[in-house]
């Protein structure tokens, strides 16, 4: 099958082999796919991940329940048995596997190969354009579920990318007094036409005065910049995972009793509710469709100052 594959180098294969179904598994038949800054930090060394990328994808599931629905699908694939999975905490569970990401091919291909127990159905008024952003707009999703929101809190998102923008329409859906700090008019310009206050990172300065900061920078400067404006007794929240090595001076974090919360993956049907009901723009941020073919020049693409998400057109 055509895939898009990273090994010492990425790049585009017509033969790619797709392993034999594991019981419990869906064969999806992949229509578009999007990538992903973490996709982006694959091919710098982060996870040492070998394989097909690709986690953020809408497909039609070729068997199980699902089978002739168009689906999108959760990225960790846990045991089912362990402590962490009867508790409920299958995302954290040590022997699992992650789409595209950790020791499970991913969905820059034809087919990918998912346990059905992941996979939730599109609906109807939701285009599979929009779908691709199921699994990011749920990692913004999990912001909220981690924090007691009252709706009071005054909240500034670093990073005007993809991440960024959906954490903070997120946010502001919870009521919150949000704004995104970024580096890129384009982008920023986007988030305001979404009635979002934004602040350009050369003019930030140092008021500490936010209550709750996210780090959707993807970027190792991340974290020492929300620790420069987040107020005592205040929280970070980390959405960033980044391949280079960070240092960081702990004291601040100790001195002024700082909440530090690492976030990850989130509810899906949280997510397609939200895209359902027209609460979420996504549309804004497609930047360009390429084929499998063309992998190496779609990465270029994606990696430009100038754009937001990159799809692959497959089905």
């Amino acid at each position: 099958m055509r895939a898009v594959v990273y090994e010492d180098r990425l790049h585009f294969t017509p033969s790619a082999a797709l392993r034999s179904a594991q019981p419990g598994e869906t064969i999806v038949a992949v229509t578009h796919a999007g990538i992903c800054e973490t996709d982006l930090q694959l091919c710098q060394g982060y996870m040492g991940f070998r394989g097909i990328l690709g986690h953020e994808f809408v497909g039609v599931a070729r068997s199980g329940t699902l089978a002739g629905r168009r689906v999108v699908g959760e990225i960790n694939c846990p045991c089912g048995t362990c402590q962490l999975c009867r508790t409920d905490l299958g995302n954290h569970c040590p022997s699992r596997t992650v789409v595209g990401i950790v020791a499970h091919d991913g969905a820059f291909a034809e087919s990918l190969l998912i346990p059905e127990a992941n996979l939730h159905a599109v609906p109807d008024g939701v285009s599979n354009a929009e779908a691709v952003f199921v699994e990011p707009l749920a990692a913004a999703c999990r912001i909220p579920q981690q924090l007691a929101l009252t709706g009071n809190e005054r909240i500034t998102v670093l990073g005007d990318g993809r991440l960024g923008n959906l954490s903070a329409q997120v946010l502001k859906n919870h009521g919150c007094e949000v704004r995104v700090c970024g580096k890129h008019p384009f982008k920023l310009r986007i988030i305001q036409d979404l009635g979002i206050p934004t602040v350009a990172l050369d003019a930030l300065g140092t008021a500490r005065d936010a209550d709750i900061v996210v780090d959707c920078t993807g970027s190792p400067s991340g974290l020492e910049t929300a620790l420069r404006i987040v107020r005592p007794c205040g929280t970070i929240v980390l959405k960033t995972t980044v391949a280079a090595s960070q240092k960081l001076h702990m004291a601040q974090l100790v001195i002024d009793e700082i909440t530090l919360v690492g976030s990850r993956c989130g509810p899906f049907p949280e997510a397609l509710a939200l895209l359902a009901a027209g609460s979420v723009s996504v549309r804004p941020l497609l930047s360009a469709h390429y084929p499998l073919e063309a992998a190496e020049a779609a990465f270029a693409h994606a990696r430009r100052p100038d754009t937001l998400k990159v799809l692959f057109d497959i089905g």
